[in-house]
């Protein structure tokens, strides 16, 4: 009996309209285009305007995009996950609104949350689904509306973040194509150094939080700049070995995009050149979920049937790891 794989056959994408320039920041924070482009490689960032708009109303954009463009029917989808560090709201789930939004009446739905890793670990959970022979079609949307969360006087992290949804279709494959391997990994240790003080079961909301801003994201950057640098690599290179594969056997890098200095570094360790490397930090800045599925979107021309793909994320907590692909179509 065939084995059944994990595919991914279609992808969708949304970018708010407003840019938020380096330029721009200059007139805000103590920087300025130099210094956030050489240390960070992000020229601009994307920012969701508008009363009342929140995760949700990316995702639902990234879905219908995916579903026009793939023809898809929304009531045959079985299951919507929504990889997120931003829902709308706690305890009512983002998914569930999502998925009801777009049509999608016979799926089943929740959100996944792991930082920067939530869509890794997306693309983990939604495969395993479709493994198990139970689903046929997982739709799998990273999605962040990183500005609600970042204190714009911060220099340390207001250069960094920015708003964007990308979204996968996961259905079976008999052909061998899809989700090879994975190797994923957490510690508790980063708990320090990239979190949300307030807001939580430890903290709750009261006066005194909001007005010593600890529901902004707070990061210790070199902390954290020093475990992804060694833990993306890290992993990179242990898909490759694992799975006896070379560099000359990677069609793709797919790495998250918090850096440009963090992603050469991974692409370095497994010595792919600059024109194997997905990238486009520089127009989106860290959209914290939605990196991985906006790089696919992106560069969805240039994938042909059969490329190995080599997924890598490092996100807050810590959680970070590596998954190994093989795309399923020719656009």
């Amino acid at each position: 009996m065939t084995k059944i794989t994990a595919a991914i056959t279609a992808v969708g994408k949304y970018i708010p309209e407003y840019a938020l320039t380096n330029k721009e920041l200059e007139t805000m924070v103590d920087t300025n285009d130099e210094w956030i482009t050489t240390r960070t490689g992000i020229k601009e960032r994307r920012i969701l305007k508008g009363e009342g708009l929140g995760t949700s109303f990316m995702a639902i954009k990234a879905a219908e995009d995916l579903l026009q463009k793939s023809n898809t029917n929304p009531e045959d989808i079985d299951m919507v996950i929504v990889a997120t560090a931003t829902p709308d709201m706690p305890v009512a789930s983002t998914a569930a609104y999502t998925a009801s939004k777009i049509g999608a009446v016979n799926a089943f739905s929740y959100d996944l949350q792991a930082a920067c890793s939530s869509f890794l670990y997306g693309m983990s959970t939604a495969s395993s689904y479709i493994e198990s022979g139970r689903y046929k079609k997982v739709l799998l949307i990273g999605a962040d509306k990183m500005s609600s969360i970042i204190d714009y006087s911060d220099r340390a992290t207001c250069i960094i973040f920015g708003d964007g949804a990308g979204a996968v279709l996961f259905e079976p494959n008999n052909d061998g194509l899809g989700l090879q391997d994975e190797y994923l990994r957490s510690d508790g240790i980063g708990r320090e150094f990239l979190k949300i003080d307030a807001g939580g079961s430890i903290l709750p909301a009261s006066e005194d939080t909001v007005k010593s801003k600890q529901h902004f994201v707070h990061q210790e950057g070199r902390t954290v700049f020093k475990f992804a640098v060694s833990n993306m690599a890290d992993v990179s290179e242990k898909m490759l070995t694992r799975n006896n594969l070379t560099k000359d056997d990677i069609q793709w890098l797919v790495p998250h995009q918090a850096n440009k200095r963090i992603i050469e570094a991974t692409a370095n360790r497994v010595g792919l050149e600059d024109d194997k490397v997905m990238m486009n930090i520089h127009k989106y800045g860290n959209t914290t979920s939605a990196t991985l599925p906006l790089l696919l979107a992106d560069y969805e021309k240039e994938l042909k049937k059969g490329d190995n793909l080599i997924f890598a994320a490092f996100g807050g907590g810590f959680t970070w790891g590596a998954i190994y692909l093989k795309w399923a179509y020719n656009s």
